[in-house]
């Protein structure tokens, strides 16, 4: 029995097949909701996939709601305990028609969904009276309710923002229940404070957006904390300017430096770079002003390599506290402290050649790998640190390196890198080969053969798809960091160009080459980057043609190599991914020249 005070019971009434009217009375027009797919509970609560012709059975314990329509535009609802089934209008009666298609009203999908309170057995707690706020039905449709109340859009039985009141009044208090709608309260609402804001205005579910304009809206408003977290990707800028031909070259002409090998950002403003000519200098991109660095001087214990090859090697440690770098001496590390590029120390002692890469482990501990074959470890304490900037005479240390072991099966360390996911350090020699060391350790662990071994010469990781990019010859390949198998070969998009340089940008690899392009292949569609100026042409940069020293303009016979575009050595976007630093110089040895480059 129903014990609404306003509700009588009345015998059950016969289904019609035609588009009748009901045969009860047009003040009174009942109604049952059924269950009806696709909403998630409803698999769970009611075997009958679409309730049958009159609703079908509900399970024990559920209640069907039933609901008489008001003139002005409100339904109240009460919950018939029992269990019991009513009957229901067909579609196209005086309740209003009902929605044709073969979806779910807006309405039944808030009756079934439950706010972030999972169902955990049975409960007797009440149920309070709630408000539901009935959703816009514009361009959605839904399969018919019988008896029409909840017509669909523009239908009599819903209209814009009416409301349905929940009347549980009447319910047995002491009778347990397998299903419960459960409406705002005081608990929510503090539940909502401490942790996810209130949802209310949005029809109980929580706004998700991946909108750039409601990400910036969210945070000028400080209600970032009110949604889920946002925050760009770190190859937005960099690929919307790219795919959109956006960026410009605006080249740096610095006369008598020789090719320059290696780059970092310093700030949004500066960026420091090495040298063959074993400068180290800073280039401020605003002023377009250059400052050179001072290289550290070795102690005499040190013995320089026979031969001098400049600044390999440039690396910031993750706090952004110290400068790895080259030193006088090509085959000693120097020490700087940022932002200032006060000189902390000097590492000697551990290699007999050229160093040609770095890499920061944390804070303090740094490898370093030579054209020796060898790698070391160095320590930068901060005791060292505070000795050095409390002295009253500005001054430097010299240091040791904390272990040196040889590199099994690398001919040449060429380049090494970092992996703090797997706290691993990969290192590629030229002799084809790449090598995977146990950082904790220090520890070689595995070795294995590139698909190519000519002139591999540049690594980059990228630790989010836990995968490496290794520029040879005429391919850049990505290997799997894990197995260090092979997982895709990108060939150049231009014969005879080999690969110099390579690095991750969030899902974008920039590619330097030997012949003055740039190249920037998409790790999510497989493939180049394409233009959305041109869709049949790859995003590409090509370089100026820098500065050649006069004597080596022409060869024997008159050739004019200024005609020939510089190696692209070194590449580095800045934090925000919308300004990217490229420099280089003339590909043989022998020849004298630079390159550098800004696009913005």
């Amino acid at each position: 029995m129903n014990n609404h005070p306003h509700h009588h019971h009345h015998p059950a009434h016969p289904h019609h097949h035609g588009g009748g009217a009901a045969h009860h009375p047009p003040s009174h027009p009942y109604f049952s909701v059924p269950m009806i797919q696709p909403f998630p509970l409803a698999n769970h609560l009611n075997q009958q996939p679409n309730g049958g012709a009159g609703g079908g059975l509900a399970p024990p314990g559920y209640h069907h709601v039933h609901a008489h329509h008001s003139a002005g535009g409100h339904a109240h609802a009460s919950a018939a305990p029992g269990g019991s089934t009513s009957s229901q209008n067909k579609s196209g009666g005086q309740g209003g028609g009902g929605t044709q298609g073969g979806g779910t009203h807006p309405l039944l999908r808030d009756l079934a969904y439950i706010r972030r309170r999972p169902i955990e057995g049975q409960s007797t707690t009440s149920i309070s009276s709630a408000t539901i706020r009935l959703r816009p039905t514009t361009g959605r449709t839904g399969r018919g309710v019988e008896g029409g109340a909840l017509g669909g859009p523009g239908g009599p039985g819903s209209p814009a923002g009416g409301t349905m009141h929940l009347n549980t009044s009447s319910r047995d208090h002491s009778k347990t229940v397998d299903f419960m709608y459960y409406n705002s309260s005081d608990s929510e609402d503090e539940d909502a404070g401490a942790g996810g804001g209130d949802d209310s205005a949005n029809g109980g579910l929580f706004r998700v957006s991946c909108n750039f304009s409601d990400c910036l809206t969210s945070r000028e408003s400080g209600c970032a904390s009110r949604f889920q977290p946002l925050h760009l990707a770190s190859e937005y800028g960099t690929r919307h300017m790219l795919s959109n031909a956006m960026l410009k070259e605006y080249p740096v002409p610095v006369p008598n430096v020789n090719k320059v090998f290696c780059s970092q950002w310093l700030s949004h403003r500066q960026v420091v770079f090495g040298t063959k000519c074993n400068k180290l200098m800073v280039y401020d991109v605003n002023t377009r002003h250059l400052d050179q660095i001072p290289s550290l001087q070795s102690s005499e214990n040190s013995r320089p390599p026979e031969q001098e090859a400049g600044i390999h090697a440039i690396e910031i440690n993750p706090s952004r506290t110290l400068l790895a770098t080259g030193a006088k001496n090509t085959n000693d590390i120097a020490i700087y402290r940022l932002p200032t590029l006060d000189p902390i120390c000097v590492g000697e002692g551990a290699h007999k050649d050229w160093i040609f890469d770095m890499t920061w482990i944390d804070d303090q501990f740094v490898v370093s790998g030579s054209r020796d074959g060898t790698i070391s470890f160095w320590r930068v304490t901060d005791n060292l640190i505070e000795e050095v900037t409390s002295a009253a005479i500005p001054t430097y240390k010299f240091i040791r390196p904390v272990r040196t072991k040889a590199c099994k099966e690398a001919d040449r360390v060429r380049s090494l890198c970092y992996n703090h996911r797997t706290q691993e350090i990969a290192v590629i020699s030229l002799n084809g080969y790449i090598h995977c060391w146990n950082a904790l350790r220090f520890k070689q662990i595995m070795t294995k053969k590139l698909p190519h071994t000519m002139e591999n010469v540049c690594l980059a990781t990228d630790e989010d798809a836990q995968m490496y990019a290794v520029g040879s010859k005429a391919n850049t390949d990505l290997l799997d960091a894990r197995t260090l198998q092979a997982i895709k070969k990108i060939p150049s998009r231009n014969n005879g160009c080999g690969i110099r340089s390579v690095s991750f940008k969030g899902n974008i690899l920039t590619i330097g080459t030997g012949i003055g392009i740039l190249l920037f292949w998409d790790l999510r569609a497989g493939k180049f980057l394409e233009s959305t100026m041109n869709s049949n042409r790859a995003v590409m940069l090509k370089t100026s043609k820098g500065w050649l020293q006069r004597e080596h303009e022409y060869m024997e016979g008159g050739v004019n190599l200024n005609k020939n575009s510089p190696a692209v050595y070194t590449h580095c976007f800045d934090e925000s991914g919308t300004r990217l630093f490229a420099a280089g110089g003339p590909l043989p040895s022998g020849l004298k020249g630079n390159y550098i480059g800004l696009y913005q």
